[in-house]
């Protein structure tokens, strides 16, 4: 089995439960005695769906089909994630009730999100880095000095004022690090999941406060793709897909549009994760021209093209030169810009950085 073999097989396995077609289509390779484990677990854990996938199959009844030895992994591997949510959910628990007790109303987002509404069979399912909150602007550094009272750190305190969300801050003796956002989208995407749209749809569970299923839709796909520029290199996580999948089975128009401006993004994003899943009914897509193409190279990108890999890495260059431009533009209209860019002209390393003449620390 090749990466994409074995990724499309990961993310039909993901669906058993619910695509009957997909089930069958897996009990039929199982069976056949060519699936490749190794390369399962290898894509699995990297995509951060191992215990989904080891949940999926146990519900299936297809636990007897695996070699014994990788099934006492995984059940080793999904009860030590059980434990961990647990402990997250908890902790966001605590966290929810300080900031309440503050006139502070958060929002979880993601993985903790997730977790606290309910969307997955077993709470092992997921696997969570850290723990994802928005809090309103005027009370964003408030929300961070709370924590702080409370002994938690910022790994780094470096923040830049235009970010999505304060550096990583983690408590002696709590599981997860904490991410305070005051946005979901960078600029200029901002505006369409700000606090006011998330908080006005936003779904109670236990006192804690979630996005609404169709703004988890909306979440999953965009932050990493707007963000993080994956919309370009056309990474996509199997835990994204999955998460997309399940949130989308829940009952909200499956065919919104969040906005024109991000349509491409989300249509896109739904076709390559349909073809992942081998086309279930609920995550609908518009089959144009834009979506035909960029499947077309995710898929060559899948397959280890060069050709396209060399274009990819070109088409990055280039966002990451134009993102640069865009700080300067901005600068000149917006505070959290300019004050971040004036800082940066203040700062020697960052001219030694871009001249080259800054040499990176060698990993330990």
């Amino acid at each position: 089995m090749n990466y994409k073999e074995t990724l499309f097989f990961v993310g039909k396995c993901l669906t058993i439960n619910h695509e009957e077609r997909n089930k069958v289509l897996v009990e039929e390779k199982i069976k056949s005695s060519d699936v490749d484990w190794e390369s399962i677990v290898k894509i699995s854990t990297a995509h951060f769906v191992f215990p989904a996938l080891y949940c999926n199959l146990k519900k299936a009844n297809f636990l007897h089909y695996l070699p014994e030895e990788l099934v006492n992994y995984m059940i080793h591997i999904t009860d030590l994630n059980r434990e961990r949510n647990q402990e997250i959910i908890e902790q966001a628990k605590e966290i929810n009730h300080l900031l309440l007790a503050n006139n502070i109303t958060p929002i979880f987002l993601k993985g903790t999100g997730n977790l606290l509404e309910g969307l997955y069979d077993d709470i092992a399912e997921r696997m969570v880095g850290d723990i994802d909150l928005i809090v309103s602007q005027e009370n964003f550094k408030k929300s961070i000095a709370i924590l702080k009272h409370e002994n938690y750190v910022a790994k780094e305190e470096v923040y830049m004022d235009f970010h999505w969300h304060y550096p990583k801050m983690v408590k002696k003796n709590r599981i997860a690090a904490i991410e305070i956002h005051n946005k979901v989208l960078k600029k200029p995407y901002t505006k369409f999941l700000d606090f006011e749209t998330l908080k006005k749809d936003a779904i109670t569970f236990n006192k804690c406060n979630v996005a609404s299923y169709e703004n988890q839709f909306f979440i999953t796909i965009l932050q990493k793709q707007i963000n993080d520029n994956l919309y370009y290199s056309k990474t996509i996580a199997l835990r994204n897909v999955y998460d997309s999948y399940l949130i989308s089975k829940k009952d909200f128009l499956k065919n919104n549009v969040l906005s024109n401006q991000l349509e491409e993004y989300i249509n896109n994003y739904k076709i390559c994760a349909s073809e992942i899943l081998n086309f279930p009914d609920n995550l609908l897509f518009i089959d144009n021209k834009s979506s035909k193409k960029y499947l077309n190279s995710y898929l060559k990108i899948l397959e280890g093209s060069k050709k396209e890999l060399k274009k990819i890495r070109q088409k990055i260059k280039y966002i990451k030169l134009k993102d640069k431009f865009k700080i300067i533009q901005y600068s000149f209209i917006d505070k959290e810009y300019r004050s971040y860019t004036l800082r940066r002209f203040k700062n020697i390393k960052f001219y030694l950085k871009n001249l080259g003449l800054l040499k990176s620390k060698p990993n330990p």
